[in-house]
Order: structure tokens, then C-alpha cells, then sequence
């Protein structure tokens, strides 16, 4: 059988609205592992998800050696899911357990086929990652990085020919992540995963960058490829300040030339006027200069418009990508007002005042995310302006525009002060009007981000829930310098230490067994 692969041909994907994330995109997914990378919406979810069969082509092909299987970004937003369901082996267990319990009907044998130990294989490969074996949980009761890890080793465990993940280090704390990493390292079979988690986009064979509707490979781990970049971006910059060089002077033998023709054509009104040549000399003269003049101010015209042509060409080559733009209010909080009391279920508690900057941190499963649902839901709160960033992105209505999703926390903001705000989330022109269930997960971030932070009045307390999921490196940044100026209260839980150390904390709060304890 021939090496697991994808192979895309001028693929292009159109949502109903008219909006295409993926337009005329071609290449392809070798046998090893591939990361692929590129800023919030450029389209590689939609490209996973094509690949994976979920999305159906509007023109183009996708041809998939062998079978391929998917992980999707938004996976725990499906909390009735059970652990079975996310290893793929629900049907499989069910159809044990009823054969085991009498049931002898022909169809249950048919489900099961050789899969008499799926249970006893789920709980296995549940247990090498570190997390505890009981297939039967709800996905509602897992931490969001327990639930990425489950899907993962589900996808492992299915062993498909393609393997396709999606941010899948989203959630996951520092143990767990290096338990995913270890899958990744040992691999067997394609994988193509998309993620901004840069140690394991350095355990790829290739990667891969979807820009402005062009895949381009390089054979090597994202490292590798940033270096290559920034070589090929310094030469891109270097020759377009020699073709600005080279236009600067073209212009100015045109304006020479300009004035020298000029001063030619006086002279001739001159000789006119004197009288000196006779008439038929003066013509010829005058023929002679104006097809001399013609030519040169042709070829001057030509010289330009070449170098203007090739600082253009210079221009394209040289990346000035958006970025999203994060520009807080004041929310006008006194330095020491309380704003929330943060209580662990066992014991322990912090007052939250402003304008404090906390941490609160600990391993999968600790209850990070409970307290911050418990609080969100009036347990300890003492101001009405929260803004909340939940984990599971799950605030906005799929049925609503955007527009009309950033509208219900600004509902006396004009719809056009609003577009305005939102172009400064790189949400621009049409894709306002989009329903918020066409938007990647990127964009669904920046949405959700921008509903939370364009809120009027602005919150005086942001509780926010792994705020970097989803987001490209430079718009992390972005983030990061909104927040750090923010004179509002800030409590949030993340695993990316280097964004928190990057928020100037003042407090660390840590949750185990229950407990909430400060560390620093």
C-alpha cells in the first residue's frame, strides 16, 4: 500500500454568505509529521476539515491515502460526549457489555467483530497518558485538558492512516502536554496537526504555512522554517529598498530630463522670435528635437514605470500581516475597591481587588475552571461589570450574526462605531454579517474576545479561561500588551506560563486537592 498522504488540487471551499477561507489552495501532506501553521483565519481548520471528508469542496480535489481521522478544535464543547465516545470505542464497549449481560442478538456480534478488549485496550491507553480509566465519564465532568488528551489518545488508538489535529494542546497544563508530546514523537502513520504550541511544532518532519491562499513546505520543524523565513524576509527587505532606491533615481532623470526639454523648447520660441534661422531650418530643427525629446522622455517614462513595477513586485514579498489591535477603556476601579472573593471548595480564599493581576493555576482536573464558573454565577462576586472569557467558547449564539453577538454586550454602541471596533479584531466588511457558527475557531476567539472586551460600560473585573487558545503568536502579543495596560481587575487561568509571566502578576493562586492556596 502506498505511503499514507493528502494531495490537494486547486482546492477551494465557499461558505453560503459568499466568504472563502480556503480559495485555490494546492499541495500536499507527506508520510511523516506535519505541522501546520498560519495566522487566525487563514483557513487551516476549514482545510482540516475538508481533508477529513466534514466539509464538502465548493471546486478543487482532495485524494487521501488510505483512511484519514479528525480532531477537531471545538471538541469540548460536546459535553453529553462520554470517554468511550472520544476513543471512538462507545459502540464497541455497549455492544460487549449487552452480549455479556444475555443479549444474543446477531447485530451486536457484527458491531463488536474482533473487538472483543475494547475496553480493556481504552483503558489501557488511558492510563499511559495519566489519566484515569473510566471510559464511562461524562466529557461535561473532564477538565478541557483532560478532554483533549482523551480525544488524542482516541485518534492514537484508531490507529487511521491520516491523522488530523486541531490545536490540541489547547487546555492542557504542563504534564499533560508532555504526555501529548510524547504521542506525537512516536507517531505512526501521517499526521498533520495545527497548533501555535511551538516545543511541539519542533517534533515535526515538515512544516507547513497556509497564507493568503497559498500552502507552502519546508522540510524541517517550525524553528527551521522561522530561521529560513527571516533569511528570505531580510533579502525580500534589502531588495525592496534597492528597487525604492532604483525608483527614487529613475524619477529624478525624469524631472532632469523634464527640465531640460523645457529649457529646449524656450530656447526654440526664442529663435522664433529673433528671427536668426530661417524658417525652413527652424522646422527641421524643431522636428529633429521634438522626435529626440519624444523618445528620451519615452524611455525615461519606461525606466520608471519598470522600477515602479519592480518595487511593487519587492512590496509583495515582503510580509506586513494584521495583527489584532487591543485598546482597553478605563474602567474606572480605585486601587484597593473589592471586586470578587475566590473561594476553594476545601478550603482557603482571595480577595480580588483592583486593579490586581492573578494567576490561578494548577494541574488538569484541579477545579480551576469550576471556581471560575461558580464565580462567574455570583458565588463571591461584588461588581455587575464581569467580563468573562469562558474555556469552552461556548457564550456566543451559532445562530446570530456577529455583529449582532459583539451588539449584546454594547447594546447602546451604534452598529457602525461597532464595525469600526471590530475591524480592530481584523472582523472587517462582510464577515460582520457572517453567523457566528461559520467562524473558525481563530475567529471565534476574536469574536468572543472582542464581545468581552468592547462591552460598554467596561468591565471592572476580566475573568479569563486559557486566553491564548487559538490565537497566532503575534496576536498573543497583541493580548498580552492590552492586558498588562488594563486598570481593571485581571484573574486568570492558563497554562501558557510564558503569557503569564508577561502579565506583571501580582498575585498566584494555586488549586489541589480542593485547597486554594497562594504561592506568591
Amino acid at each position: 500500500m502506498p505511503s499514507p498522504s493528502v494531495v490537494l488540487r486547486d482546492l477551494t471551499f465557499a461558505w453560503p454568505d459568499g466568504s472563502a477561507p480556503v480559495e485555490h489552495v494546492s499541495g500536499a501532506f507527506g508520510a511523516g509529521r506535519t505541522g501546520l501553521v498560519g495566522l487566525n483565519g487563514a483557513g487551516k481548520s476549514t482545510l482540516l476539515r475538508l481533508v477529513a471528508g466534514r466539509l464538502t469542496p465548493t471546486s478543487g480535489s482532495v485524494a487521501v491515502t488510505g483512511v484519514a481521522d479528525y480532531l477537531p478544535q471545538r471538541l469540548t464543547l460536546d459535553t453529553h460526549l462520554t470517554v468511550a465516545d472520544l476513543l471512538g470505542v462507545r459502540a464497541q464497549v455497549d455492544a460487549v457489555r449487552a452480549i455479556e449481560s444475555g443479549d444474543v442478538r446477531e447485530q451486536l456480534f457484527d458491531v463488536v467483530g474482533d473487538a472483543w478488549d475494547a475496553e480493556e485496550r481504552a483503558r489501557a491507553a488511558l492510563a499511559a497518558v495519566g489519566l484515569p480509566d473510566d471510559v464511562d465519564r461524562v466529557v461535561g465532568t473532564l477538565s478541557g485538558g483532560e478532554a483533549v488528551l482523551a480525544a488524542v489518545t482516541g485518534v492514537r488508538l484508531r490507529g487511521a492512516d491520516v491523522a488530523l489535529l486541531d490545536e490540541p494542546t489547547n487546555n492542557l497544563d504542563g504534564a499533560a502536554r508532555e504526555r501529548l508530546h510524547e504521542l506525537v514523537r512516536t507517531w505512526r502513520g501521517a499526521l498533520v496537526v495545527v497548533s501555535h504550541d511551538r516545543a511541539l511544532l519542533e517534533l515535526v518532519d515538515e512544516t507547513a504555512e497556509l497564507r493568503s491562499g497559498a500552502l507552502v513546505t519546508f522540510g524541517g520543524t517550525y524553528g527551521q522554517y522561522e530561521a529560513s523565513l527571516e533569511a528570505q524576509q531580510e533579502a525580500a527587505r534589502r531588495a525592496l529598498r534597492d528597487a525604492e532606491a532604483t525608483l527614487r533615481r529613475e524619477k529624478a532623470e525624469r524631472i532632469k530630463l523634464q527640465e531640460r526639454v523645457a529649457h529646449s523648447e524656450r530656447r526654440g520660441r526664442q529663435d522664433v522670435a529673433d528671427a536668426r534661422y530661417v524658417k525652413a531650418a527652424i522646422n527641421d530643427r524643431r522636428n529633429s528635437a521634438e522626435k529626440s525629446q519624444a523618445a528620451r522622455r519615452g524611455q525615461a517614462n519606461a525606466k520608471e514605470e519598470a522600477a515602479r513595477a519592480a518595487v511593487d513586485a519587492a512590496e509583495r514579498a515582503v510580509r506586513d500581516d494584521d495583527r489584532i489591535a487591543v485598546d482597553l477603556p478605563d474602567p474606572g476601579v480605585g486601587a484597593g475597591r473589592r471586586l470578587a472573593v475566590l473561594r476553594g471548595p476545601e478550603g482557603g480564599e482571595h480577595v480580588v481587588q483592583g486593579p490586581e493581576r492573578v494567576a490561578l493555576t494548577g494541574a488538569n482536573g484541579a477545579g480551576k475552571t469550576t471556581l471560575l464558573e461558580k464565580l462567574v454565577g455570583g458565588d463571591g462576586l461584588l461588581t455587575d461589570r464581569l467580563g468573562y472569557l469562558p474555556q469552552r467558547l461556548d457564550l456566543l449564539d451559532d445562530d446570530a450574526t456577529v455583529l449582532d453577538a459583539v451588539r449584546a454586550g454594547a447594546p447602546d454602541v451604534a452598529p457602525g462605531v461597532l464595525r469600526g471596533r471590530l475591524a480592530r479584531f481584523l472582523v472587517r466588511g462582510d464577515a460582520v454579517d457572517r453567523p457566528v457558527a461559520t467562524l473558525s475557531g481563530g475567529e471565534r476567539f476574536r469574536v468572543t474576545l472582542a464581545r468581552l472586551l468592547l462591552a460598554d460600560p467596561p468591565a471592572q473585573l476580566l475573568v479569563l479561561d486559557e486566553p491564548t487558545n487559538n490565537l497566532d503568536l503575534a496576536s498573543a502579543d497583541r493580548l498580552v500588551e492590552a492586558l498588562a495596560a488594563y486598570r481593571g481587575a485581571l484573574l486568570v487561568v492558563s497554562h501558557d506560563r510564558a503569557f503569564l509571566d508577561r502579565l506583571g502578576l501580582d498575585v498566584e493562586l494555586v488549586v489541589e486537592r480542593g485547597v486554594l492556596r497562594r504561592v506568591r
